[in-house]
């Protein structure tokens, strides 16, 4: 795993996490779970970078929850690193948001219906942070090589890889595992994004839904098969949360799951 700054327990051995809200919703409920996340991290010593989009683009309807401003959700993403220490990640979605993000948080990421957007994977490598590209629903962990080369190729060489599931027919989708052996080959680091790989997409209501009782399978699945990081979205009550909360965990219920996820890659190490 390459330098990421304020990552911490890097010499765990632990699998690293992101973790965090799907969009920032407001500052205290970002200080909130960033908190609860740090003291759980550092109990476990897991690595943790703490997620949250400022904007999200990729919407169904019209009138859905989008964020609560560009820079005003930054901020509150560089105050979480800021009070306690530990980095940040977010969405981008257009090439002239990259240098834009790249002044607040520590990691890009690439959302998977964009991982072929060459505009897109040069601009947040240019930035020098680290990318992390998601792998679209509609590729092959082996294909996403071609995605860490545009990267990789404009200089950069800390990318990060993250599969959230394929789809599957037009409202589910479906978890190969055979994606992170295949996309590790890049020597990239890994992810499973467990939370995402449980949607039900393009449902009738225009709303997504979920499958949050099946995160602890998948989740331990991933780290069984190897995957080096975790992708968990989290909030302290779900079915409120005005982004993704059909399949976000309850934040209450982190410790225990991640507990297990711990003896999981004790035993395989």
């Amino acid at each position: 795993m390459f330098d990421i700054p304020k990552l911490k327990h890097t010499d765990s051995g632990n699998f690293f996490l992101m973790a965090g809200p799907c969009a920032i919703e407001g500052e205290e409920m970002a200080l909130q779970i960033a908190e609860r996340l740090t003291t759980i991290s550092d109990k476990l010593r897991i690595p943790l970078i703490f997620k949250g989009s400022y904007r999200k683009a990729n919407r169904s309807r019209l009138d859905s929850f989008t964020g609560i401003g560009d820079e005003k959700a930054l901020r509150i993403l560089q105050k979480v690193s800021q009070e306690f220490g530990i980095p940040t990640v977010t969405d981008i979605h257009e090439s002239a948001e990259a240098a834009m993000a790249a002044e607040y948080v520590d990691v890009l990421q690439i959302p998977a219906f964009l991982c072929r957007q060459t505009d897109l994977l040069v601009a947040a490598a240019n930035t020098g942070k680290v990318v992390n590209i998601k792998k679209g629903q509609f590729l092959s962990g082996e294909a996403m090589r071609f995605a860490v080369n545009k990267v990789r190729e404009s200089g950069n060489e800390k990318v990060i890889l993250t599969d959230r599931g394929n789809s599957f027919g037009y409202s589910d989708l479906i978890v190969d595992f055979r994606n992170i052996p295949e996309m590790q080959v890049t020597g990239a680091p890994v992810v499973m994004d467990v939370t995402h790989s449980l949607q039900r997409p393009n449902q009738s209501s225009g709303v997504t839904g979920g499958q949050p009782a099946l995160i602890e399978t998948i989740a331990k699945a991933a780290i069984a098969v190897g995957a080096d990081g975790l992708f968990i979205e989290t909030h302290p009550q779900p079915s409120v949360a005005k982004s993704d909360g059909a399949n976000m965990l309850p934040l209450d219920q982190l410790e225990v799951l991640l507990s297990k996820l711990v003896r999981i890659r004790e035993a395989i190490r």
